[in-house]
């Protein structure tokens, strides 16, 4: 069984659309898809916007299909100069860039009891999506995604979280996602299709359509390659 995991329906509805034998099922108000692509087993779910919704869709969806992978595919914002509009970076891990106990002595994102900065992608996962960027013709940045409760626009605060923790781009999901997967050891990868780069907010409503088409066609090549 593969899991995929999009915040918003248009980072989801096109696979949810590829899906044979389709079963839906209604668990912590948010509906997983289920059924055949490529003739393998897949659950694809439309989380919700933010950590919250995204950790327990993930959680919901590990204790009702015991997934065998859990793919996070959307958009996100660029971080690092010169990383461009419609530009892909497979994750090689995650972080949560707004957990803060540094006034304790902790180190900046520490998730504190089980004293983790970052979660690593799965290295299979990794590779897949990688292999998945190539068949459609593209190139992907490897690196870390940064998540947390706020869509960065500010250039500011993208140079202190990219600073902080290395991260190439920014998000609202796959971190929560990672700590889920991590908890329950299920291997885990985070696509993401830059949609918003200098030009911020307004970057975001130009070209996030766009950048959510091309992160499902990549996560239906993950499908057909897994």
């Amino acid at each position: 069984m593969i899991g995929i995991i999009g915040a918003m329906d248009i980072e989801a509805d096109y696979l949810k659309s590829l899906i044979e034998d389709k079963k839906t099922n209604v668990c912590s108000g948010i509906e997983f898809c289920s059924g055949k692509i490529f003739g393998k087993d897949i659950v694809v779910a439309t989380s919700g916007i933010g950590k919250v919704f995204a950790a327990l869709c993930a959680q919901t969806m590990i204790n009702l299909y015991n997934p065998q992978v859990i793919i996070n595919s959307g958009v996100a914002g660029a971080l690092k100069p010169g990383m461009k509009v419609y530009d892909v970076v497979v994750a090689d891990k995650t972080c949560q860039h707004d957990m803060d106990t540094t006034v304790l002595g902790d180190p900046p994102g520490l998730i504190s009891g089980i004293n983790k900065v970052y979660f690593e992608c799965g290295e299979r996962a990794k590779a897949v999506l990688s292999e998945a960027v190539r068949s459609n013709g593209l190139t992907a940045v490897s690196g870390i995604i940064a998540t947390g409760d706020k869509f960065v626009a500010d250039c500011d605060l993208k140079k202190k979280i990219s600073d902080t923790f290395d991260a190439c781009a920014c998000e609202m999901e796959g971190g929560s996602i990672g700590q889920v997967c991590f908890a329950g050891g299920i291997p885990y990868g985070v696509l993401r299709i830059i949609s918003d780069g200098d030009g911020g907010v307004a970057d975001y409503a130009e070209f996030v359509l766009k950048a959510a088409e091309n992160a499902s066609k990549i996560a239906e090549k993950f499908i057909e390659l897994w």
